[in-house]
């Protein structure tokens, strides 16, 4: 199930719980029986873990206004990732 959410011009923000992808444009509001229009808004991802909002916040700011730099990184700070162990059930594949 999920929350739509309508709008009265008199009576404000309702919401209507319906089955997902079942939502119409209009629902009458339980007080004044008058079609509300359906209002959009963004998904909820105040439950999503700190690390993904950080991202996402990031990802926003940095899209109008990306980080600069200005030094060139020094010489020692590229570090060559490690290879993984050979997998032992790859050694008796042919080679060419």
């Amino acid at each position: 199930m999920a929350t739509y959410e309508y709008r009265c011009s008199t009576h404000g923000v309702l919401e209507v719980r319906q089955p997902i992808g079942t939502a119409a444009p209009q629902w009458p509001c339980p007080v004044c029986h008058e079609d509300a229009g359906r209002v959009f808004s963004p998904p909820l991802l105040s439950f999503a873990p700190s690390e993904l909002m950080a991202v996402i916040d990031r990802t926003e700011r940095t899209s109008d206004e990306p980080d600069v730099v200005s030094p060139v990184p020094a010489a020692g700070a590229r570090r060559r990732t490690r290879m993984a162990p050979p997998n032992p059930a790859l050694q008796r594949l042919p080679r060419p």
